[in-house]
């Protein structure tokens, strides 16, 4: 009995569910655009072996541990920061005699998806076959048709785009690119670590910025300087984007005195929660100029709060499955920057929320409005199938099918990447397959509208 049923996530009527297959049909084996994700460069640039199916599988996807911990599994149970795990089949049990907690969300599609598909496992995973399905991952791992640059290859991913610190050297996308291969590596670049003073190392990453720029960032003109420098070098590795994943989406505009003024007061330390919120936010509105100047898309993933465990955070670190959704308003925060930008058709800025609220009230009426804004997929908690269905139904009335960008699987789980535009292709067929049927577009639009989200609004948004 096979894991995946072939009409999975289809519509139950059947005139809908024909259409849906079609539509689908001609979209499956598109290319995959990933645009914006967290993946590891290095895999790519080293091309070794994974050592085994929890490194594979379990420690780098915090969809999974976090829904292990909520049921009382500890990370040290699941070797969680051991580079290497000390036992990996230890590790494999406890998740495989949980994986009945996965009933029910995408995890469980995007895992069941990669264990048919690419191990030819069709029996559910559970304590009884842990063993089976160890053993057989671990004996492909082992194999030359499952090194990175391999799966790359046969997921049919076209480019993937990783997230990167402004200073880092980005030494392995240099190595990618003079290796010969041709699979396509892109950085994005995320400023966070430099341009929020809540952030750990805020100062000792400035001071890194200049010394990799010879910029002096201690001061405000410098300091901006050095953040275009690095941009520039981005680019030549082919990033097309930047990432901003600020705590709230709120802009401003201040004249550069007051700018100096407020940098002067984070990087000495004596800046107030507010006035951090005001440095982030006038932030925002300098990437937009900078983005306007050079050309890389903006994206702005607003309202988490992130590392809310405080006792994890303090023991793990960052992005340890803590992270929360919180109300985020954009009407107002973002107003600022679209004051001043937001009639330029030559910016690109993606929007993205967790806050679903926001979609039908401010999302959709703002990208149908602004010629710079687009609204990306959902997001996060929202990546799932009734997420992508609640998104097309709060989005496509007001703002259309055309100004959103496309689908991003935004993941550190290499494996689910393919299983999850699996899942976002078969949601827009059946969304689509719905509207014609209902005779509100013709099924010929339909097709056309299909590949446009599958592939060619995201290459279009992210100018790739």
């Amino acid at each position: 009995m096979a894991l995946l049923h072939e009409d999975r996530l289809f519509p139950a009527e059947e005139k809908t569910q024909a259409i849906a297959r079609r539509l689908y049909a001609g979209i499956k084996n598109l290319p995959i655009v990933s645009p914006h994700g967290h993946t590891q460069a290095g895999w790519f640039a080293r091309n070794e072996a994974f050592p085994d199916p929890v490194t594979f599988f379990v420690q780098p996807d915090h969809y999974v541990f976090r829904m292990l911990y909520s049921q009382g599994v500890t990370l040290e149970e699941l070797e969680i920061g051991n580079h290497p795990v000390r036992n990996p089949r230890a590790v494999w049990h406890i998740f495989a005699s949980h994986y009945h907690l996965f009933r029910g969300t995408p995890t469980r599609l995007w895992l069941d998806y990669a264990f048919e598909t690419l191990f030819g496992l069709t029996e559910r995973l559970s304590a009884a076959t842990a063993d089976t399905y160890f053993d057989t991952i671990e004996a492909k791992l082992a194999t030359a048709e499952f090194r990175p640059r391999m799966l790359f290859e046969r997921f049919g991913i076209e480019v993937l785009a990783t997230t990167d610190s402004p200073v880092d050297g980005l030494e392995d996308h240099a190595v990618i690119r003079a290796s010969g291969w041709k699979g396509r590596i892109v950085p994005t670049f995320r400023p966070d670590p430099v341009v929020d003073p809540e952030f750990a190392g805020f100062r000792v990453g400035i001071e890194a910025l200049g010394k990799l720029t010879g910029e002096d960032t201690a001061t405000w003109s410098g300091y901006l300087r050095a953040l275009e420098a690095r941009r520039r070098f981005f680019k030549t590795l082919g990033a097309t984007a930047t990432d901003h994943g600020h705590p709230t989406a709120q802009t401003a505009d201040l004249d550069e005195a007051e700018a100096a003024w407020l940098f002067d007061a984070v990087l000495g330390g004596k800046a107030e929660a507010a006035q951090k919120e005001l440095f982030r936010a006038q932030m925002l509105t300098e990437m937009a100029r900078m983005s306007l100047e050079d050309g890389l898309v903006m994206q702005i993933h607003p309202g988490s709060v992130r590392n809310h465990n405080a006792q994890i955070f303090a023991k793990y670190g960052r992005d340890m499955g803590a992270d929360i959704p919180q109300a985020t308003d954009y009407v107002h925060a973002l107003r600022p920057l679209l004051d001043r930008f937001g009639n330029e058709a030559r910016l690109t800025l993606i929007l993205f929320t967790l806050d679903e609220t926001a979609f039908s009230r401010e999302l959709a009426p703002l990208a149908g409005h602004y010629p710079c804004l687009k609204l990306g997929p959902p997001w996060w908690f929202f990546d799932s199938p009734e997420g992508m269905r609640r998104f097309r139904e709060l989005v496509t009335e007001t703002a259309g099918f055309y100004n959103t960008a496309g689908f991003n699987d935004d993941t550190r789980a290499f494996l689910s990447i393919p299983a999850r535009h699996d899942v976002a292709r078969r949601m827009d067929a059946s969304f689509l397959a719905r509207l014609v049927a209902e005779h509100r577009i013709e099924e010929d639009e339909a097709v056309e509208l299909a590949r446009e989200l599958a592939v060619g609004l995201v290459k279009k948004a992210y100018k790739l």
